[in-house]
């Protein structure tokens, strides 16, 4: 197109406008910040020879800010026959003692820091023989050898610091000679600085080892009538300070460890929490009495098995709170060894705890507190810290136990001597042939007992009560004095018993005699088979068990005779 003069002059202005840019927002860009130093971290390190080093590098620059520049740096070591370093990874490498310089380079900038290079260090031991096991009352050399940094190794024995978790299992010496106490499992640790190495010792059981004797002597003061009575070491959980506890009252009838705390004064237990305060436990038995006290973890010694970190009652009429609060929870709690005629009650029943699930949902079974200043209140305790039977955490003889007694004669014998075999079908001296297996209900472990027309569905199988505990029912011809049993001449009774579904069925006989003559104190006998009284139920005492081998299977254990809870005889 054709432009005319005027139209020139016109575009011109309008061209010159738009160069402008028509506002304010023009001007010099600002200049990229710079690298003003560099910092190495770890400042001046010190490392074994053979181990590495990563070394960092951050920049600061000149407005301040800073930045990992590790990768972007030059690294470079003064002396390459004591440590290399790669140039862009920082990572050293030692390689001989001494001492060198790290630099990180950036065009002009540079920082530095020392590298020193040290004897070679440990790194790992080795504990050896791996996982061994020995029988019970042999030795164990072990042996420990340290790989240090530069890949050596070398045998440093006689250097490290030996340990063992269960000293009341096996101690070991400071040249790595283990020593044997008794069956179980321990972890054996050799340490140096903070590294350390381990492995598991297993101490095998003697053919005797799962053996308790049974006493029925007349117990702490000697006038305990139809008492079995055991001995049981308790030692301070992790250490071989242990002390052995006689007269304690074996109860097939409940579960867990109890044992008065004048007994333990010498042997430092470790209370069990709850929550801010410390647990407490209450048991009560059929007879009326009960026992209070606090729940400890201890190592327990039975026969030579032992039994690590295991809670038990420590009983003590006067821990938490109150004799009058106490009351209240608990009834009237024992209060010493002298008023009950033991030093302690070891419940060898049919249940791993002594309360269960029950305890761990609701508080309101009245048989857990926690103790905070001088108050108790009932809480919910998990399995773990409840009052455990200790036969059920043992290492191998945990399904149950058998307790064997000799018959005696009418009339009473002064004291007889029996066995209590822990585990049932482990080894050749605890065999269940010939036992008849009755299942006991899972929650409370009871079966049937069938007397005279009368049906019991809770009746027990109980080593701690002395005689046999039943109701007579109608017609009898029992006759009772004082809730005791006083038939002269004996009466020849039978029951029968069965499974807690209905079977298997089976006769019991037994013999009811003059308990007014049997208790008289010119009578010098303490055992007795004939002996008996009044119970709403029926009560399986120690009665029973003269004369037969009684089994008792622990809940979730098995044997040949089956799945505990169970009774089998």
């Amino acid at each position: 197109m054709k432009l005319n003069k005027l139209s020139f002059f016109i575009l011109i202005p309008l061209l010159i406008m738009s160069c402008s840019g028509g506002g304010s927002g023009g001007g010099s860009s600002t200049p990229a910040a710079t690298l003003t130093s560099i910092a190495i971290t770890p400042v001046n390190p010190s490392i074994g020879k053979g181990a590495t080093q990563q070394f960092i590098a951050t920049g600061t620059y000149s407005d301040n800010s800073t930045k990992i520049i590790t990768t972007s740096v030059t690294w470079s070591s003064s002396d390459t026959n004591v440590a290399t370093i790669g140039s862009i990874s920082g990572l050293a490498t030692s390689l001989a003692e001494g001492t060198t310089t790290i630099t990180a380079s950036s065009g002009s900038v540079s920082g530095f820091t020392t590298l020193t290079i040290l004897p070679p260090t440990i790194t790992s031991i080795a504990v050896t023989p791996a996982n061994p096991s020995i029988d019970r009352g042999a030795t164990q050399q072990f042996i420990a050898t340290g790989t240090y940094s530069d890949n050596t190794t070398q045998v440093i024995t006689a250097s490290v610091t030996w340990s063992s978790s269960a000293p009341s299992v096996a101690t070991i010496s400071t040249s790595g000679l283990a020593a044997s106490n008794a069956a179980g499992a321990t972890t054996i640790t050799a340490l140096s600085g903070s590294i350390f190495g381990s492995t598991i010792l297993t101490v095998r059981a003697l053919s005797n080892d799962n053996v308790l004797a049974v006493a029925v002597n007349g117990g702490l003061n000697g006038n305990y009538v139809n008492g079995p009575f055991v001995s049981v070491t308790i030692c301070s959980p992790g250490t071989s300070t242990c002390k052995t506890i006689n007269n304690i009252l074996l109860d097939t009838g409940a579960s867990g460890l109890r044992i008065f705390k004048s007994l333990l004064t010498d042997i430092p237990l470790t209370q069990v929490a709850s929550g801010a305060g410390s647990l407490a436990n209450c048991i009560n038995y059929v007879d009326g009495s009960a026992e209070w006290g606090s729940v400890q973890i201890a190592d327990i010694i039975m026969g030579n098995e032992a039994a690590i970190n295991v809670p038990i009652q420590v009983i003590d009429d006067t821990f938490g709170t109150s004799l009058s609060q106490i009351q209240s929870l608990c009834g009237n709690p024992d209060t010493t060894p002298l008023v009950t005629g033991f030093n302690g009650i070891l419940g060898a029943g049919l249940f791993k705890q002594d309360c269960g699930p029950d305890c761990v949902s609701a508080s309101s079974k009245g048989m857990y507190y926690s103790c905070r200043g001088s108050v108790c209140s009932p809480t919910t305790v998990p399995l773990s810290n409840q009052v455990q039977n200790p036969v059920s955490l043992l290492p191998v003889d945990n399904n149950g136990v058998i307790v064997q007694l000799p018959s005696i004669p009418l009339g009473g014998a002064a004291s007889v001597d029996g066995k209590l075999f822990l585990g049932i079908d482990t080894r050749l001296n605890n065999p269940s042939s010939g036992a008849i297996m009755y299942p006991a209900d899972p929650t409370y472990g009871e079966f049937i007992t069938v007397f005279n027309g009368s049906t019991y569905r809770d009746s027990f199988i109980d080593s701690g009560s002395n005689g046999l505990f039943f109701n007579a029912g109608s017609p009898t011809d029992l006759i009772t004095c004082w809730g005791w049993y006083c038939n002269d001449p004996t009466l020849s009774l039978s029951a029968t018993t069965k499974g807690y579904t209905g079977s298997p069925s089976g006769v019991v006989s037994f013999q009811i005699g003059d308990a007014s003559a049997l208790l008289s104190s010119s009578n010098p006998n303490l055992v007795f088979i004939e002996l008996g009284g009044t119970y709403t139920s029926f009560d399986w005492g120690l009665p029973f068990f003269l004369g037969r081998n009684v089994y008792v299977g622990i809940e979730g254990k098995t044997s040949s005779l089956g799945t505990g809870p169970y009774w089998a005889y």
